[in-house]
């Protein structure tokens, strides 16, 4: 998910529903579960418009609310979401002042969501809410709006309704890439894998690129990559101009997980096409990089250079 996950989920990171004590006997499955101020999305109703087309939304506006809140406005019928699984979304984003919508991705098909510790460290609400409902449910999530800065005017809330269109088994991702050596040709960046198999890059004696490099170090067997993946990958990042290394996976210690279609084009373009395995030379003109403005947004500038290990795709 591109602006959902990236824009609103942080919000959402400190709700948890309330337990009761631990049962005597085997634990009971979980539910879905609502939390925040709940009360104020009871005037939502939610119509069915049809396959690839958001559904209708009437509730009082405008809709505000002083602390994040999601509800379960109605539950599937199909195969119940269970932790550890991917449930697939889709979602319409509306705001709760006018009900203007914000963003639709009913057209556009479904989204996965795996529900892994990391979605639950990082958006508790939302785990939550989707480990125990089923297929076909409507979730609806509201998040307050942000009071006017020196530097941005104020918004209003906005409201989300999402749509559980199914669930499947996680495939769990390779631990190193895997596949066959592929020698590049002369005059790109080079890699060497040090004595932890961290990827090295070099940048002596590499051309600025006219166009996407996207060159296989290694070539994996498993799934093409679609733009609609989500990636599991370790990668590493420098700038081309000095080979200043500005961000790796490997120096926190954990993979990275991302929708393919919501990070620069560069990775889009050129991951795109790729087989879960591999080890992917990319060499990033800075039309397709972070752009102009990527310094005032602490981003990289120029022309950029990455590794990147494609591990997992959902």
């Amino acid at each position: 998910m591109r602006r959902l996950l990236a824009i609103l989920i942080p919000g959402l990171l400190l709700i948890t529903a309330c337990g009761g004590s631990p049962a005597p006997t085997a634990t009971p499955e979980p539910t879905s579960q609502s939390a925040g101020e709940v009360a104020k999305l009871d005037s939502l109703k939610v119509s069915d418009n049809g396959d690839k087309k958001a559904p209708g939304l009437e509730f009082n506006k405008p809709l505000d609310v002083t602390q994040p809140t999601i509800k379960m406005v109605s539950d599937g019928t199909g195969d119940k979401v269970k932790a550890g699984q991917v449930a697939q979304i889709t979602y319409i984003a509306v705001d709760g002042k006018d009900g203007k919508t914000l963003e639709d991705t009913f057209p556009t098909g479904s989204q996965p969501v795996e529900l892994n510790d990391q979605l639950k460290t990082g958006s508790a609400v939302l785990y939550n809410a989707l480990v125990g409902a089923k297929v076909g449910a409507d979730i609806a999530f509201a998040v307050p709006g942000t009071p006017a800065s020196a530097e941005a005017a104020a918004t209003s809330s906005q409201l989300v309704v999402f749509k559980v269109t199914g669930v499947k088994d996680a495939v769990k991702p390779l631990a190193k890439p895997e596949g066959d050596t592929v020698t590049p040709p002369a005059g790109l960046p080079s890699v060497k894998v040090d004595d932890k198999g961290i990827p090295q890059i070099s940048v002596d004696g590499a051309k600025a690129p006219e166009a996407l490099v996207s060159q296989d170090l290694i070539k994996g067997k498993g799934a093409v990559v679609k733009e609609t993946d989500t990636l599991t990958v370790n990668y590493v990042g420098v700038t081309l101009a000095d080979g200043k290394k500005f961000d790796s996976s490997y120096d926190k210690g954990q993979t990275a997980s991302f929708a393919l279609n919501g990070v620069i084009k560069g990775w889009t373009q050129g991951l795109a096409g790729k087989t879960v395995g591999s080890r992917v030379l990319l060499v990033i003109p800075k039309s397709l990089a972070y752009g102009d403005a990527a310094a005032g947004q602490g981003q990289p500038t120029g022309d950029l250079v990455f590794v990147v290990d494609i591990l997992g795709a959902q």
